[in-house]
Parts: structure tokens; C-alpha cells; sequence
């Protein structure tokens, strides 16, 4: 009979967080990185955490130890996989396992879950915004030369990819003569990309001012023989 007046409680937990998941993985994340393959990812770990939890808080004692253990194994394989996924990506694998938590506990009242649930999607629709921080990149560059000044080699980051806020260097190779670079750059404005394209080059204006200076000797007259 208990079991029975806690399903409506429990359908409207899961409708909550169907559409928290929903709202974060359709209107927040697929928009912004057009990642496919990740969304079955965040809808399927989603679900099976809120079953996860809500079994076991409806289970008796030993839930608490069992759902730490759960969460424990689930962020270990996601830590795992952090060489392939984006630390952003990352980000929204946490906010599905705590939106699966807040909206799975039955002793967490739909009013709190829900206010807690919008916080979070507040929260990540706000940090992730694309016009947040919108010139920064971060890219892995490989370099056909080994700088040995810190000056040099912030000169040729600026000229190849634009101011540079800050680098790591990840491999010196001088047998090849390279070097790979993390650089975390701020890519320039389109009128600093055509000024910069329309500019010429220094080795353009000496080889117009070498042709402009440049005299050319007149030709003997020629002279038929008969």
C-alpha cells in the first residue's frame, strides 16, 4: 500500500528530471557543440542513476553505502575517459549525475529538486555561454623550430595564431628540429584579420622598392651589314 501512494511522487521525481535532462542536453548542450554521439550518453546515465537512487532509498538500509559505491565507480570511468572527452564535456556528465541525484531522492521534496535543478542548468547554461570568453582558444601546435627565448617564441605564436595568454611546452625535439606547444590564444578580430591581410609584407615592399629603383640600360641600335 505504501509502495503504491509513492508512485505518483516517484512519476512526478521522474518527470522533473526528464525535463532537466532534457532542457540541458537538447537546449543547451547539442546546440552549442553539435556532439551526437554524447547525448544517448547523458540521457542513459541520467535515467539509470535516478533508478539507481530511487531504488535504493526505497530499498531499506545499505542504499547510502550502495549509492556511494555506484557514484564512485561512475566517476572513475569517466575520469578514465578524460583523454578523449573535453574538460566542458566533463562538466555536463556532472551536472546529469546531480540532476539524476536531486531528482531521484524521495525525501528531497519536488518543490527544493526543481529550484535546485534550475540553479544548476542556470549555472552551466550561464558558464558555458559562447559569448563568454568567445575569442579565447586553446590549440596544440607543432612548431618547424626550437625557440630558446620565451620572447621568440611568444613572437612566432602571435604571428601564426594570434596574442598568445599563455603556453606549455610538451615535446622539444631537436634531432627533427620541432617543438609541440599547448597554447591557449585570443584569436583576433575580423577587421585585425583584414588589416593584417591587406597589409603587405616586408619582403613585398623591398622587392617593389628594388623594381621601382631598378634601371634598365637601352639597347644598342642595331646595325645591318650588307
Amino acid at each position: 500500500m505504501e509502495n503504491l501512494q509513492s508512485l505518483p511522487s516517484l512519476a512526478a521525481h521522474l518527470g522533473l528530471d526528464l525535463v532537466a535532462v532534457s532542457v540541458l542536453t537538447f537546449g543547451v548542450f547539442y546546440p552549442r557543440h553539435r556532439r551526437r554521439e554524447l547525448v544517448p550518453a547523458y540521457l542513459a546515465l541520467n535515467v539509470a542513476l535516478f533508478a539507481v537512487v530511487a531504488a535504493l532509498a526505497r530499498g531499506g538500509t545499505g542504499g547510502g553505502l550502495a549509492l556511494g559505491f555506484g557514484l564512485f565507480g561512475v566517476l572513475s570511468i569517466i575520469r578514465l575517459r578524460s583523454d578523449t572527452v573535453q574538460h566542458q564535456e566533463v562538466a555536463y556528465y556532472f551536472t546529469t549525475l546531480v540532476l539524476g541525484l536531486l531528482c531521484g531522492l524521495p525525501g528531497l521534496g519536488l518543490g527544493t529538486a526543481a529550484a535546485l535543478a534550475g540553479v544548476l542548468l542556470a549555472v552551466v547554461y550561464a558558464a558555458d555561454h559562447p559569448r563568454l570568453y568567445r575569442r579565447d582558444r586553446r590549440a596544440v601546435v607543432t612548431l618547424d623550430v626550437v625557440h630558446r627565448e620565451p620572447a621568440a617564441l611568444r613572437a612566432d605564436l602571435a604571428e601564426r595564431l594570434g596574442e598568445p595568454l599563455g603556453w606549455t611546452v610538451r615535446e622539444v625535439d631537436y634531432v627533427r628540429d620541432l617543438m609541440v606547444v599547448e597554447v591557449r590564444f585570443r584569436q583576433p578580430e575580423d577587421g585585425e584579420r583584414s588589416s593584417d591581410a591587406t597589409r603587405p609584407s616586408r619582403t613585398a615592399v623591398s622587392a617593389t622598392r628594388s623594381d621601382r629603383s631598378r634601371t634598365i640600360a637601352p639597347r644598342p641600335p642595331h646595325k645591318e651589314t650588307v
